[in-house]
């Protein structure tokens, strides 16, 4: 006797039970991913803080080095490349490069600083002063 394979003992889902579970992916998806997203704001300025924590420990061995913080002129430029005239200069400070901020935009350098010895400084995802969440600037002084 020959069985037909096409007619019988087919398993599977239909189109509707896909359908139904498509819908509650999304409606989870909409649900939690509101929630996380703040999360990955929040990750950037814990990065951008460890960066600064980074380069102010380069620029003490700097300090170390050459007697004093790099002028603004010379900016953090002077932790990778020699700006000229240093004979105590020992570095380059950091191995990997100057860093940008975590939104790609260089930090910000100041010696003398209004805040200290010498300012370092993102100004967030806006890329200006001031502003709230993830627009909030990241500084060595706070």
């Amino acid at each position: 006797m020959k069985r037909n394979l096409y007619l019988t003992d087919k398993k599977g889902f239909t189109l509707v039970e896909l359908l139904v579970v498509l819908v509650i992916l999304g409606l989870l998806a909409a649900l939690v991913g509101p929630k996380l997203f703040p999360k990955l704001g929040k990750g950037k300025q814990a990065a951008a803080k460890a960066q600064i924590e980074l380069l102010e420990q380069a620029m003490d061995q700097y300090r170390l080095d050459v007697g004093t913080y790099p002028n603004t002129q010379d900016g953090l430029n002077a932790l990778v490349a020699n700006p000229g005239g240093l004979e105590r200069w020992e570095g380059p400070y950091l191995k990997k490069g100057l860093p940008n901020d975590p939104w790609g935009k260089p930090y910000h350098y100041q010696m003398p600083g209004q805040h200290g010895e010498y300012d370092l400084f993102s100004y967030g995802r806006d890329g200006s002063p001031g502003g709230e969440g993830e627009d909030k600037d990241v500084t060595n002084w706070e």
